[in-house]
């Protein structure tokens, strides 16, 4: 049986080491989308093999990890909704079974998310968010704001309203790449080559597989299967595959990270409208010394991966923030983290098989890259068992933005 996928989702076999080197996989793209992909084919008992300059220094570097299904929820997006209601129900078993593999704490939070909104007019906006939130069967409550205040005493006195969403919770996103190239680590099955594609590799002649990809340093990295998962540059890796199209495009972002003291003693996930502009606050767990990291973000500009930040971007969410949470002033700014996501036309990851063998797509993810690994992760297993991929991923064609096929003209007698 043939290494390659194709959308009829044969099963993957381990093979004996090639004369050619060959691995049975290829994840181009060592974020966590990739790490998760990589981690699954090796647990399946594949050898697997991670082609990424830096691992994890992209948009998983900036992330703040909250698993969000429901109060990310807006119009029009339904079908991201379910896709992220069934990844976030994945998350407890994917982040015990991870931490098993690795031996390392992912800093899973189950406390839950609470919206505050500053004025009137963001109350009317997230009333209208809450009605849709009911619509979609979404357990969302509005509270009131001495409500939200027991729940969060750090809460500001100039707050219009509150809502609440019992469970929205959080990770933290370098303490699962840190896991996953832990575990990845522990297989020598497994392994990470730090460096960059620059194109895949095809067989010649018709409905040629992808084969590999060759690196920046000219060397050329064969697979059964290649798994595209890099993030914004993956549009551009596809030049000599013109069956498939993936319009990824970079989405900058800027996240900050401040050090609370113990007498900042936010516990929950807290997201904000002030004044139409969106805002989140997440604490992670203190640590021995009761200190803890506290994130806040994230701006959204459409423009290259510059990795600068902006003045005005900054400015923005600390303005924000303390609209809702005064106590931020306090807290001493320890790093800005400017970042592209990669986004796509329907804000939808590609995710899936494709038409040409040996191809998968597992990119995308947008903003939701840390809420998705888990479905991502059953979508390979799916994949490399040969069984039918989760539903909410069936749902979305990773072909969507792909030429159709031509078909063959049929010849006479």
């Amino acid at each position: 049986m043939s290494a390659a996928l194709s959308t009829d989702h044969p099963a993957v076999p381990a093979r004996p080491p090639g004369p050619d080197g060959a691995t049975d996989v290829l994840v181009v793209g060592g974020g966590i989308v990739g790490l998760t992909a990589a981690w699954r084919a090796s647990r399946a008992g594949l050898r697997v093999t991670v082609l990424d300059p830096s691992p994890g220094d992209g948009a998983t570097h900036a992330a703040a990890g909250m698993l969000a299904p429901v109060t990310e929820a807006d119009f029009g997006e339904e079908a991201a909704l379910r896709l992220g209601a069934d990844s976030a129900a994945r998350w407890p078993a994917f982040a015990a079974e991870l931490e098993a593999d690795s031996g390392l704490d992912v800093g899973l939070r189950t406390t839950g998310t609470l919206t505050l909104v500053y004025d009137g007019d963001d109350l009317a906006v997230g009333r209208r968010v809450r009605a849709l939130q009911e619509a979609w069967g979404l357990d969302s409550t509005e509270i009131t704001v001495a409500a939200a205040r027991e729940r969060e005493p750090l809460v500001g006195q100039r707050v219009a309203g509150a809502f609440w969403a019992p469970g929205d919770h959080q990770v933290d996103p370098r303490a699962v790449h840190r896991a996953l190239t832990a575990a990845l680590a522990r297989d020598p099955r497994a392994a990470v080559v730090h460096r960059r594609a620059v194109r895949l590799l095809r067989s010649p002649g018709p409905d040629a597989p992808v084969t590999g990809a060759l690196d920046d340093a000219g060397a050329a990295h064969r697979a059964g299967t290649v798994v595209l998962a890099a993030g914004a540059d993956s549009g551009d890796l596809l030049a000599d595959v013109p069956e498939v199209t993936a319009p990824t495009r970079p989405v900058k972002g800027q996240t900050l990270r401040l050090d609370a003291p113990p007498w900042f003693t936010l516990d929950h996930v807290v997201r904000g409208v002030v004044q139409g502009r969106p805002v989140y606050v997440v604490p992670r767990t203190p640590g021995p010394d009761g200190h803890r990291e506290v994130v806040v973000g994230a701006t959204s500009e459409e423009h290259p991966d510059d990795r600068r930040a902006t003045a005005g971007g900054v400015f923005a969410l600390l303005r924000d923030g303390r609209a809702l949470l005064p106590g931020l002033d306090e807290l001493a700014l320890v790093e800005v983290t400017p970042r592209v996501r990669p986004g796509t036309p329907d804000n939808l990851p590609l995710l899936g098989p494709t038409s040409v063998p040996g191809l998968v797509l597992a990119t995308g993810h947008y903003r939701n890259g840390v809420l998705l690994a888990p479905v991502t992760g059953a979508a390979v297993d799916a994949l490399l068992a040969g069984d039918p991929l989760p539903p909410a991923v069936a749902a979305i064609d990773p072909m969507r933005f792909s030429p159709a096929p031509v078909a063959t003209p049929r010849r006479t007698p």
